[in-house]
């Protein structure tokens, strides 16, 4: 059962994904484990919020299991590579038996889902002097039937197959598929629902990145991917950002309400490739202020932050700027400036920890300092119990004493007895240069 504060969560989404569609890449693995049923009850709530969801599917999985109980040698098991007639033919038979299932599901959570024909292949060719035989490559697709099927509020689920018009099929790779169709139907979101744990670099977790970054890790860091599998998708999710459409996630399919806890919350589960303009810096609203509050307690609850009143924040919110991601404040800072003694204090700098080492807390730096040049300041004061080397290596700042800081604002120093470390940065002389 959902609880309240998640149920508010989604309708915060509601309005910028409302007629929108989503593109759901399923491993044929998912639909076999016992998490699938409330995967097809997430897509149900899409549905019910007024998404259009189209439904990819691969068969991987089943194609091993089925060439294992026949004792058939296969050439690929996932559409990558060369894929002989036996292999070709045991695809079929396993996407078929997907499919079906997929539809069985769909039906089970009262929800309308059709399997056409919509993908034209022809053959992947000779590449680097082989014969990929029945491995294929979509050459085009019927796009007006998909959004038909849309309209009439029926799922498409498309199987990692294709035909030409001569009869003969071919197999495709689900990964790129999905890409293809989020591509063709303008969709907002293409998500890669996998077998596996979401994409790590040795231990660490890839949360969030930029279409570049996971292109240079793609590229650099391949042999460190783990899972391996993970590198069709990453390198899939990069072409998709590259073809417009805006983000890209990979989500572990295992995971109970995974899907709906990427899509619809502020932290996500998995990981997301987007492009550049995902992100932006903007000056704080009214509306802005219970994020701004949340975001203060986590810095406080860490000892990073000195505790601020609602009151104090209502008051000064014309001093504070939020960093977004898709449209929500994940990081906040504040300049608050002493006119009479021509300086600036950079205050209430925090990042959620799910975006932190993003740079993120280096661009607020930035965004202050210009903030603080344009309202007059000649020095832009900071004070910091734990992140005082970042200061110094990220923003410039040097170490300072209590005696740099403003009348007031040293008595206010004093009273709190934290003890803060202040960190000052002369910035006059540099308003030209930031122009």
């Amino acid at each position: 059962m959902l609880q309240l504060t998640a149920l508010r969560e989604i309708l915060r989404y509601i309005p910028q994904f409302r007629d929108r569609v989503f593109v759901i890449a399923i491993d044929g693995a998912i639909v076999d484990d016992e998490n699938f049923g409330n995967l097809l009850l997430d897509v149900a709530l899409m549905r019910s919020l007024r998404i259009g969801v189209v439904i990819v599917h691969g068969a991987g999985a089943q194609v091993r299991l089925l060439a294992e109980k026949e004792k058939t040698a296969i050439t690929n098991h996932d559409g990558i590579g060369i894929t002989d007639l036996p292999t070709l033919e045991i695809s079929i038979r396993a996407a078929n038996r997907v499919t079906h299932e997929i539809l069985v599901g769909l039906s089970a959570v009262d929800l309308l889902g059709a399997c056409g024909n919509p993908l034209v292949a022809h053959p992947a060719g000779i590449l680097g002097g082989v014969d990929h035989l029945y491995t294929g490559k979509i050459e085009r697709m019927d796009v007006a039937m998909l959004r038909n099927m849309l309209e009439h509020n029926i799922i498409p689920v498309i199987p990692p197959l294709g035909s030409d018009g001569q009869g003969r099929t071919y197999r495709l790779n689900s990964d790129a598929v999905a890409v293809d169709v989020a591509k063709a139907l303008q969709a907002v979101k293409l998500i890669y629902l996998s077998e596996h744990s979401a994409p790590k670099i040795g231990t660490r977790l890839l949360r969030s990145l930029t279409m570049e970054e996971a292109g240079v890790i793609v590229k650099k860091q391949r042999t460190e991917i783990v899972p391996n599998d993970a590198i069709s998708k990453l390198e899939n999710a990069v072409r998709a950002a590259k073809d417009g459409v805006p983000r890209v996630h990979i989500i572990d399919g295992r995971m109970q309400e995974g899907l709906l806890g990427e899509v619809f919350s502020n932290e996500g589960v998995g990981t997301l490739i987007h492009a550049n303009e995902y992100q932006s810096i903007r000056k704080a609203l009214k509306k802005d202020i219970r994020t701004i509050m949340s975001l203060i307690q986590l810095g406080v609850d860490a000892d990073e932050l000195l505790k601020r009143s609602r009151a104090e924040v209502e008051r000064l919110i014309d001093d504070f700027f939020v960093f977004e991601v898709d449209g929500n404040a994940v990081a906040c800072g504040a300049v608050h400036l002493f006119p009479e003694d021509k300086k600036a204090e950079l205050a209430c700098v925090y990042v959620q920890q799910r975006y932190e080492n993003q740079g993120i807390g280096a661009k607020l730096i930035r965004y202050g300092e210009e903030l603080a040049k344009i309202r007059g300041a000649e020095e832009l004061l900071t004070l910091s119990t734990q992140a005082i080397n970042y200061f110094i290596q990220k923003g410039g700042f040097r170490l300072a004493t209590p005696e740099d800081l403003p009348g007031f604002r040293k008595e206010r120093y004093e009273r709190s007895g934290r003890k803060s470390q202040v960190l000052i940065k002369r910035i006059a002389g540099e308003m030209a240069a930031a122009k």
